[in-house]
C-alpha cells in the first residue's frame, strides 16, 4: 500500500515515516503545500495519477494549506481516502474538513497506536471488494473472511486477525511485537498468548500452508513442500 504523507513538521514526519515503513507501507513524504498540489491536484488531471492508497494530510502547511489541497484533490478524485492530522482540534475545523471530503480526522497530539488503527481501517475500506491471496489461501477484504482450497476457513476472531496480519506479510517473518500491535491493537496480549494462538493456528491451517518459526525474527506464513 502506498501512503502519501503531507506534513511540514520535520520530527513528526520522520517518526511517521519510520512507523509506516516498519508496517511495510510504501511512503511519499511532502512538506510543502505547493508540492502536495502538484502531486494530488494537477490542473490538467483527467483522473487520479498520484498512485496513493491513502493520503495523510496536515492542515497547517507552508504555501497552500491542507484544506485547499483537499478541496483541489476532491475535484477529480473522490475515492482516495484522506486522513487529516492537525493541531486544530475544534469542532468547526473537523466539520469543515469532513465536509470537504476527508474520511477521518485526528487531532494532535495523538497516540501512534490510534493513528495505526485508523490507517488500517481506511486501507481496509480502500480494499473492499478485493482479495489477498497466497497459494490456496484467500482473504476477502470486504468481509474479512478466509477461504482455502475454495472452501470457507472458519477461525475464532483472534486467530482470524492473526492470520490476516501474517497473510499481509506472507513469506516474511513478523515479530511478536508487530503481531500484537497489528492483530490485537489495544488488547492486552503477552508473548505466551501469541505462542498459544500460533500453535492453534498451525493446527487449523491445511497443507501446504505452514507457519514457520524464524528464530530471533518471529513467524512467517509460507507454502511448504
Amino acid at each position: 500500500m502506498h501512503i502519501v504523507l503531507i506534513e511540514d513538521d520535520t520530527m513528526l514526519a520522520q517518526t511517521l515515516s519510520e512507523l509506516f515503513a516498519s508496517e511495510g507501507y510504501r511512503l511519499t513524504h511532502l512538506a510543502h503545500g505547493d508540492r502536495a498540489m502538484a502531486l494530488l491536484a494537477p490542473s490538467d488531471a483527467a483522473e487520479p495519477a498520484h498512485g496513493a492508497d491513502l493520503v495523510v494530510l496536515d492542515l497547517n502547511l507552508p504555501g497552500p494549506g491542507g484544506l485547499e489541497v483537499l478541496e483541489a484533490l476532491r475535484k477529480h478524485d473522490t475515492e482516495t481516502p484522506v486522513l487529516i492530522l492537525t493541531a486544530r482540534g475544534g469542532v468547526e475545523d473537523r466539520v469543515h474538513g469532513l465536509d470537504l471530503g476527508a474520511d477521518d480526522y485526528l487531532a494532535k497530539p495523538f497516540a501512534l497506536s490510534e493513528l495505526e488503527a485508523r490507517v488500517r481501517a481506511l486501507l481496509r475500506r480502500r480494499g473492499r471488494g478485493g482479495v489477498i491471496a497466497f497459494g490456496p489461501l484467500e482473504l476477502d477484504t470486504a468481509t474479512l473472511s478466509f477461504r482455502c482450497h475454495r472452501r470457507e476457513l472458519s477461525l475464532p476472531p483472534r486467530e482470524q486477525r492473526l492470520l490476516a496480519c501474517l497473510l499481509q506479510h506472507a513469506g516474511q517473518p513478523v515479530d511478536k511485537a508487530h503481531l500484537v500491535a497489528e492483530a490485537f491493537g489495544a488488547d492486552s496480549v503477552g508473548d505466551n498468548a501469541i505462542e498459544v494462538y500460533i500453535h492453534r493456528l498451525r493446527k487449523r491451517l491445511p497443507a501446504p500452508l505452514v507457519l514457520r518459526t524464524v528464530r530471533g525474527l518471529g513467524y512467517a506464513l509460507e507454502i511448504g513442500e
